[in-house]
């Protein structure tokens, strides 16, 4: 058994953005070469992805939302009618290939394959709620990771924890009412996109899922790293997940042009390694883990050598 797969697939560079925007093809790139120089590329077992279909899709979103998708798409329009996000003609084709990336990583850690495994995927997923694509995101990679755990492995609890300095208020929104998904997050507040707030705890079944912790402009690690350790590891503890699924937002790095926070690259590196523990203490170690933001691109590839080689260890 290979310790850490990593998932991703050249598709995903159709996904145009044009000249300029953040979330551009290069963020894979920046990664990867990472790796490489570092020689931890070799130390990863590569999975082999498949596209995801309408039915994985439709496990996390709407079918009438994935057909505005697919026909928008089509349309050659330059973006999404339901938000922020620009398209381009091989969007629909990056978006199955980066969900067919994650689920494919699902497959690896249930099967015994991985231990865990990291998604290089694009375009991000977070924002991107049942009904609706923004802030960059058409269909929710976690979320949708979730379900297909849920419906093919029988994972009756599965944990979500989000470090990008966004709030992840899609995940959020699908789950807000699902007492069988924690969704935990640290996120810029006041910041894109307005939601998060402590409050924000969940509704009905899913009440007190929901757990947020928004925190000001400046933010460094020591606060982030602290609010995993004594809010996730006591409702982990509580919630026994069967599987635990990181949206790893490297956006909250110091120098991000789209985010406030300090973190630096050891802090991500303790971040993995708690959430490693986690799902080593209740999970037999599955972790899976889902890029979302990172926008400065030497950054990103320092902070995901930093995650990867936390990944890597034996603990």
């Amino acid at each position: 058994m290979y310790r850490t797969g990593i998932a991703t697939d050249p598709r995903i560079l159709r996904h145009d953005t044009g000249p300029g925007h953040p979330e551009q093809a290069a963020r894979q790139s920046a990664i990867l070469n990472r790796l490489e120089t570092a020689g931890l590329l070799q130390d990863l077992s590569a999975l082999e992805i498949y596209n995801a279909t309408d039915d994985d899709l439709a496990l996390a979103h709407s079918r009438e939302y994935i057909a505005l998708v697919e026909r928008e798409v089509a349309q050659g329009r330059r973006q999404l009618s339901t938000g922020d996000s620009d398209i381009s003609a091989g969007s629909m084709e990056a978006a199955r290939a980066a969900a067919g990336c994650v689920l494919s990583a699902v497959d690896a850690v249930f099967s015994g394959l991985a231990l865990n495994a990291f998604c290089v995927v694009r375009p991000p997923g977070h924002h991107a709620s049942a009904g609706r694509g923004m802030g960059f995101c058409l269909f929710n990679q976690v979320a949708i990771a979730a379900r297909y755990a849920q419906r093919k492995y029988h994972a009756e609890h599965v944990l979500i924890a989000d470090w990008d300095v966004h709030h992840g208020n899609g995940t959020q929104d699908i789950f807000y009412e699902d007492g069988s998904v924690l969704f935990f997050s640290t996120h810029q507040s006041p910041w894109y996109p307005g939601t998060g707030a402590a409050a924000e705890q969940g509704e009905g079944a899913g009440m007190g899922k929901t757990i947020n912790c928004p925190f000001p402009a400046g933010t460094g690690g020591t606060d982030i790293l602290d609010a995993f350790r004594n809010r996730l590891l006591p409702a982990a503890r509580e919630f026994q997940p069967d599987l635990i699924l990181l949206s790893a937002g490297f956006d909250s790095r110091m120098n991000d042009p789209l985010g406030q926070f300090l973190l630096t690259d050891d802090d991500f590196g303790e971040l993995t390694r708690m959430t490693t523990g986690l799902a080593e203490r209740y999970c037999d170690g599955r972790l899976i883990s889902v890029l979302e933001g990172g926008y400065n691109l030497e950054g990103l590839g320092m902070a995901s050598e930093a995650h990867v080689r936390a990944l890597l260890e034996d603990r």
